[in-house]
């Protein structure tokens, strides 16, 4: 077998080792007794970790957003949009995706070294041997809380995001604030409150599951649980950035644009 077909290979298995243990956690998830603990603890942990540098992010990409929009606008002679397109694009495609990144770059790298650990302690054969799945003990408290707190966080960034958009286009590039409100509240719509959400869900939900594999899964001693938290955060990006294609299309086609 030549060498790019054995890559495709193993990169294909590990997409279906990675959706194998996502459908194992969908299935632990209900069951009882619930590690509600465990959850709060890696639910604060991911928060700890991300909410300051998920606030500091979302002013600088808001601003970008807005400025460049706020530029374009008003070459062609459509000041009045600037608010809609600018809010428009951070809640829709920027909050979701800055949300993940950080949850993945530094929740879900700590996720992935502590399992990692565990493995390569024998702390998860142990746990077999006792008859305890630790899928449902370890695993599913930290990918529900990698859940729970991009949807908190996409909330905070959306709103970070948009009240920066609105100081850089308003106060910098001499915007009109009615028109930045009022176009915004003409175009958007409720459903793109939804989609941003549900984006956040599954990219947390991608996040957790896809750290929880590599640290399961290193190639064995410290520099393999090293090398595990490396290929996690790669592939959780490439992953991401895929579903994010595939979501925004779907919505286009499902959700038709708001009118004015």
């Amino acid at each position: 077998m030549s060498a790019p077909v054995a890559g495709v290979s193993t990169a294909l298995g590990h997409v279906g080792k990675i959706a194998t243990l996502a459908w194992e956690v969908v299935r632990y998830a209900p069951r009882k007794p619930f590690a509600v603990r465990e959850w709060v603890q890696q639910a604060w942990f991911f928060a700890s970790v991300t909410i300051l540098p998920t606030a500091m992010v979302a002013i600088p990409f808001g601003a970008v957003i807005a400025m460049q929009l706020g530029s374009l606008t008003q070459q062609i002679g459509a000041q009045s949009f600037t608010g809609a397109a600018s809010a428009l694009a951070i809640l829709q495609q920027a909050s979701p995706l800055i949300t993940a990144l950080l949850v993945a770059g530094a929740g879900g790298s700590a996720v992935c070294a502590d399992i990692g650990a565990r493995t390569i302690r024998e702390e998860i054969d142990a746990m077999e041997v006792l008859g305890i799945s630790p899928i449902h003990r370890l695993i599913v408290p930290r990918v529900l809380g990698a859940v729970l707190v991009s949807l908190l966080l996409n909330g905070l960034v959306s709103v970070v995001g948009v009240l920066g958009g609105y100081f850089f286009n308003v106060i910098l590039q001499g915007g009109t604030p009615g028109a930045y409100l009022a176009s915004f509240n003409a175009l958007a719509s409720l459903p793109d409150i939804w989609v941003s959400e549900i984006k956040a869900a599954i990219y947390g939900f991608v996040a957790g599951v896809v750290a929880a594999y590599r640290g399961l899964n290193p190639s064995g001693g410290p520099k393999g649980v090293g090398d595990a938290v490396n290929q996690a955060v790669v592939i959780t990006f490439l992953l991401l950035f895929m579903i994010n294609l595939l979501v925004t299309g779907i919505y286009l086609q499902l959700v038709p644009p708001k009118g004015l």
